[in-house]
């Protein structure tokens, strides 16, 4: 989630599976942010001083990830492409401003990785359960996917002062701060409106939840900048309201929708929230290593705004001079700069770095239930995708 910024960012199992109703109760656990067993298994392996990892073995030569996306998306390209006919629509139909608006958002070169994986989970897990082709509850909830993960864009580049994204000029840049924040609260209203009538309380649910995680994960960065003090935990926490709610809800929702029982769901949710998780933290750690032209803003921008990300935690263990500097929130000439280079030379990098393939491996084993089809495939190289970004 990159965007070109005017200024200084402000705050901003493989066990069998019985038959079971594809509504009803979710799980107090299955809204929970990462914890228990899986935490405590990323500790033992990422919680180590730089000087204790061993040394990496060479690596075989990666594909592009251009040519890796192809793969993934393959399974479900004409599910995409009448997903983008219709987001259009929807959006647009009732507002002449909100249709500008819609070509602006919807076709501003962006991926959509989430409604791809909606559409994925959904092919995988009904091919587990024998469905000839997925439903139209299916299509439907990637579509509301799209329009909730694009108002949450659309308002954080107000908060962000954000004025290019994906290369297009931002909503608040075109029309003022006034109409991107009712755009972005009109998709978050519609697509309310949307999962109401996909008349599944389960669903509904989860959905539900994630607007209220976004919020939450705003209020914890903003709560938290230039906080010396802040744990891995609460990292992760704010990372899984930020990215990661969303991708897991999703891939729940999906599997529910294809009539799955409770281990198949609780495990399609595993999948979203240790892929969203790494996603973050990939994402964090490009601030560190990309250039400016890469990343379509200046480098180390969230340290230089006070949001100690994973690569700067990990870094703070074993450099006092780090958490000076930023304790002084980089008032002198230089100091940023110096804060980068302790950064990289505290090992925070390869700490988040092993972090984050934790984090793929954990999606990976989650998919493990799936019967083997193109669209497990590409649920593993979706992992794949991701920390390719990273080599």
């Amino acid at each position: 989630m990159r965007c070109l910024q005017s200024h200084t960012r402000r705050p901003a199992g493989p066990n069998a599976l019985s038959a079971a109703p594809c509504g009803g109760r979710v799980p107090r656990s299955a809204f929970a942010p990462p914890a228990g067993r899986a935490r405590e298994a990323l500790r033992a392996r990422v919680l180590v001083s730089p000087e204790a990892a061993p040394a990496s073995p060479a690596q075989p030569a990666r594909p592009a990830p251009a040519d890796l996306l192809g793969r993934i998306a393959s399974p479900v390209v004409e599910d995409m492409a009448t997903m983008n006919r219709n987001l259009r629509s929807i959006v647009g139909e009732r507002h002449p401003m909100l249709m500008a608006a819609a070509d602006q958002i919807f076709g501003a070169g962006g991926k959509k990785l989430r409604p791809m994986i909606v559409f994925l989970v959904a092919r995988a897990t009904a091919e587990l359960a024998g469905m000839d082709e997925i439903t139209e509850r299916h299509r439907r909830l990637a579509e509301i996917i799209e329009m909730i993960h694009t108002a949450s864009l659309v308002h954080d580049d107000v908060l962000d002062d954000c004025a290019v994204r994906r290369g297009k000029d931002t909503v608040n840049t075109l029309y003022g701060s006034r109409v991107a924040v009712l755009v972005g609260d009109y998709l978050f209203a519609q697509a309310s409106w949307l999962i109401a009538n996909l008349e599944n309380l389960e669903v509904i649910k989860l959905i539900s939840k994630v607007i209220a995680d976004f919020a939450n994960g705003e209020i914890s960065q903003a709560s938290s900048l230039f906080d010396t003090g802040v744990s891995l935990e609460a990292y992760l926490d704010k990372s899984f309201y930020k990215t990661a709610s969303l991708i897991a809800a999703s891939c729940r929702s999906s599997a529910a929708f294809s009539g799955m029982p409770e281990e198949s769901k609780a495990a399609m949710y595993d999948y979203g929230k240790h892929l969203g998780l790494a996603f973050q933290v990939v994402d964090d750690i490009l601030d560190f290593t990309q250039s400016s032209e890469q990343l379509g803003k200046p480098q180390g921008q969230d340290l230089a705004s006070g949001n100690l990300t994973a690569p700067v935690i990990f870094a703070l263990r074993s450099s006092p001079e780090l958490e000076a500097l930023i304790q002084s929130e980089f008032t002198e000439d230089g100091s940023l700069q110096a804060a980068l280079g302790l950064v990289h030379g505290a090992g925070g990098i390869e700490a988040a770095r092993a972090l984050a393939e934790e984090q793929g491996q954990l999606a990976r084993a989650a998919l493990r239930g799936l019967a083997d089809c193109p669209a497990k495939r590409s649920l593993e190289l979706m992992v794949d995708y991701v920390l390719e970004r990273i080599h």
